[in-house]
């Protein structure tokens, strides 16, 4: 019985278009409490809801994240800012994840940063709503506004890391994303603009306010944008280098906060360096 219902949700699965039916159609049954039930998530799956919208959690950072309907779901190439921020990270940093989504990023620096004190912010409460459940288990917070107004005043220069996987695709491009994106999550986590920086550039503008002597800003962002982003974050007193991952197709820009700001002003766009890490 169980081999023929499973081979009866692949066959659905793939004629709805899902490319890895087999293991989709695993986690469904895995995932369902009864029969009403599963046949409801997969008649969700079909009509084209995301798979983590239908199981209600994301495996990111090797770690089940609760991703809840509408809100922005992490992808795996963002593993990789994870893994810079932790990497810059120092014992008890003070971590930021602006336009948090569903937290994912913050809660996974927090797994892999030694008593980190951490805090999230979005604009929409639906994502702030879902990321508590994924900070609040790790002693952190989250908070609904707009980038840093939604965060305590007491936070402002105390910052060791600020990440921020702001929205970076241009609205001309947005119509080329795949339907689950354009149809199933928030307009707001995936359009950056004319050019896909009008985020990054908000975020950039004050973030050595907020950031500790020494602290960095870290922005995920294409290939072919990383130069500019780079250069924003100079423009803004920001020391930056570029990191990318082939394997995950992946680019983040980490912006160093100058432990003395007077070095910043020798730092232009051209200061950015590229490294192929992975």
């Amino acid at each position: 019985m169980f081999t023929t219902l499973h081979t009866d949700i692949v066959t659905n699965l793939r004629a709805a278009g899902c490319v890895f039916a087999e293991e989709e159609a695993q986690l469904l049954i895995d995932a369902a409490h009864h029969d009403e039930h599963l046949d409801r998530m997969v008649d969700q799956r079909i009509s084209g809801l995301p798979l983590e919208h239908v199981l209600g959690w994301v495996e990111f950072c090797g770690r089940r994240m609760v991703v809840e309907p509408g809100v922005f779901v992490p992808r795996r190439r963002t593993e990789f800012l994870v893994r810079q921020a932790a990497a810059v990270a120092k014992p008890g940093a003070v971590v930021v994840d602006l336009c948090c989504g569903s937290g994912a990023i913050g809660a996974a620096i927090s797994d892999l940063t030694h008593n980190a004190e951490l805090y999230a912010a979005d604009i929409d409460p639906a994502a702030v709503d879902c990321a508590r459940h994924n900070v609040e288990p790790r002693g952190g917070h989250a908070f609904a506004g707009d980038l840093y107004a939604a965060l305590p005043q007491s936070l402002r220069g105390q910052v060791d890391l600020l990440v921020a996987n702001a929205p970076y695709v241009p609205t001309g491009s947005i119509r080329m994303m795949p339907s689950e994106a354009r149809l199933y999550e928030p307009m707001m986590a995936l359009d950056g603009g004319t050019d896909g920086l009008d985020v990054q550039r908000r975020v950039a503008q004050h973030a050595a306010e907020w950031l500790a002597p020494g602290g960095f800003l870290l922005i995920e962002t294409s290939e072919s944008q990383a130069s500019e982003t780079a250069g924003i974050m100079a423009q803004h007193g920001l020391l930056p280098t570029v990191a990318t991952d082939e394997e995950l197709d992946a680019t983040v820009v980490l912006g160093s906060n100058p432990l003395d700001p007077r070095k910043s002003s020798a730092f232009g766009p051209e200061s950015a360096t590229l490294h192929g890490l992975s």
